[in-house]
């Protein structure tokens, strides 16, 4: 029997929901290449997507996946997927071929195949090679937003996960509240958030988190070398937690020494924002309404010039290299508002000129009437 963390059934009402979508399109097959669709239908779970791999679902519900002869073990372990082909690792190998037999023994030749295009396994290199399989064959058509737009509302067992990733995140954030201080080495920092998630039963994340203090505070993104918090600094968290690959990601802002002036009016921006986001974020709303909601505070305090141009995303099971998903949180995204959409907001404020940053952010839940945040951590201003 598969290693699953979700039911059979729910996997298979998952497949079922797609080959509809799929017949209403006309697909014959769909081709797909993101890890995440793989393990979403199929409980398929494996790192090895970063080389060529493709899991083919076929109008009569069938389902094939090729890959490398390292994963056959992989996918019986983890997933219900019944056939499973190999391609040979050697010199020249086009493992599109394989696709294209798999594709002919179905009958497909002269038919319509969906693919799934917006993969990071799916590099500019072997998309030639499947083109080039496909030309002459059959027709096709980019069906990337053929599962992920079922992957953004989750089922009641996911936002178990979620919550869980959350309570995950909250015992890092607390683990770091702790350890912060003048002097300590950010590089133990990393050990003891990362620590407390995987004493926790949690996953890799999909991206690296951050923490940074000095100059280092003012970069949203990880960065290799290691600092050593100041005696009058600012740290910069935002990390990812993962339980089953499913994430929250949280952000704060910690300041060692005193709290000045600015990062005070800074840092109660960023409280407003993030109730006045999280109060816009119901259903029929639209993800750009939660944008205009973070300018607009943002905006009347002055801090205009310090925001980014999005302020969130959705989060969902999500593998190596980004845990970021679409839709994202950015002027005028009209994706609509759904119950079981999880959304990470993140209010960042960076006033370059001053040298000085201000970050709150939480993961949560869209429901029929409130949203819930998955982490129970206050957003009081912490200062070491």
């Amino acid at each position: 029997m598969p290693y699953l963390h979700f039911s059979e059934d729910e996997l298979a009402a998952r497949r079922a929901k797609t080959v509809e979508m799929m017949g209403q399109r006309g697909f014959d097959a769909l081709l797909l290449f993101k890890q995440e669709s793989m393990f979403y239908l199929t409980g398929y779970d494996t790192a090895g997507y970063s080389l060529f791999q493709c899991f083919m679902l076929f109008a009569d519900g069938s389902m094939t996946l090729v890959t490398r002869s390292a994963d056959r073990e992989q996918a019986a372990y983890t997933s219900v997927i019944p056939d499973v082909r190999i391609w040979v690792d050697r010199g020249g190998a086009n493992p599109a071929d394989d696709v294209k037999a798999v594709l002919e023994e179905k009958g497909i030749a002269g038919g319509k195949v969906g693919v799934e295009l917006h993969a990071w396994c799916l590099t500019g290199q072997r998309w030639v090679m499947v083109e080039g399989a496909l030309q002459g064959f059959c027709s096709w058509e980019d069906a990337t937003d053929l599962v992920q737009s079922q992957r953004i509302v989750k089922s009641e067992s996911e936002l178990a996960y979620v919550r869980k990733a959350g309570e995950l995140a909250d015992a890092a954030l607390g683990a770091l509240n702790d350890a912060i201080e003048p002097g300590v080495d950010e590089g133990h920092l990393y050990a003891v958030m990362n620590n407390a998630i995987f004493e926790g039963g949690g996953d890799y994340p999909a991206s690296r988190g951050i923490i940074g203090s000095g100059e280092g505070a003012l970069l949203v993104r990880y960065f290799t070398g290691r600092a050593k918090v100041g005696a009058d600094d600012q740290v910069q968290l935002e990390f990812g937690a993962a339980y089953r690959h499913y994430h929250a990601c949280i952000m704060r802002t910690v300041l060692t020494g005193r709290a000045g002036d600015r990062h005070r009016a800074m840092h109660a921006a960023g409280v407003e924002a993030l109730a006045a986001c999280q109060d816009v974020a119901k259903p029929g709303a639209l993800f750009g309404d939660i944008y205009d909601a973070h300018a607009r505070v943002v905006d009347a305090h002055g801090l205009k010039d310090c925001r980014l141009n999005a302020c969130g995303y959705s989060l969902s099971a999500n593998y190596s290299p980004s845990w970021m998903e679409e839709p994202m949180i950015y002027p005028a995204n009209p994706t609509v508002i759904e119950p079981g959409m999880v959304i990470f907001m993140h209010m960042i404020l960076v006033d370059s000129a001053n040298r000085l940053t201000m970050s709150l952010g939480e993961t949560g839940i869209v429901h029929a009437d409130r949203f819930e945040p998955v982490s129970a951590m206050p957003h009081d201003l912490v200062v070491k």
